[in-house]
């Protein structure tokens, strides 16, 4: 299986205290909330063509503030991904449709051998039909 990895498309951080983080991120970085989760408890910010998303730290929780980060590739072929995992005796969570920077498209975790959590992420079906759309790169 080819493929490349095109950028960061996001990073899950935990927080002590969310709104301090949004304040934080919009007021010193210049961030912008695109989207709030209340289901998950989850706080999307635009950080240029990538996003920083903020989760509370789970009470009790010491030392770990990364979630996972996720990679935007392409292509995405979920099946060839595990198969291609699989050969390096990696077990990948489910394919399914996930929110990142460009809307929502297919992903899957897994870890790396620190225990990492690594998503690979495709692109959402509106950011493949604007590239189809504006003809030829």
């Amino acid at each position: 299986m080819s493929f490349t990895i095109r950028h960061i498309d996001h990073v899950v951080l935990y927080v002590a205290d969310q709104e301090r983080s949004v304040r934080f991120y919009e007021d010193v970085l210049g961030c912008r909330v695109v989207r709030r989760n209340p289901k998950a408890n989850l706080v999307h910010l635009g950080a240029g063509a990538s996003m920083i998303d903020l989760l509370p730290k789970p009470d009790g929780s010491s030392g770990r503030n990364v979630d996972h980060v996720a990679l935007r590739i392409d292509p995405f072929d979920g099946e060839a991904l595990i198969r291609h995992l699989a050969s390096f005796g990696i077990t990948p969570g489910e394919v399914r449709d996930r929110f990142g920077a460009e809307g929502t498209g297919p992903s899957l975790y897994f870890d790396d051998p620190d225990g990492n959590t690594i998503e690979l992420k495709g692109p959402s079906p509106a950011m493949s039909t604007a590239r189809s759309d504006s003809g030829p790169a």
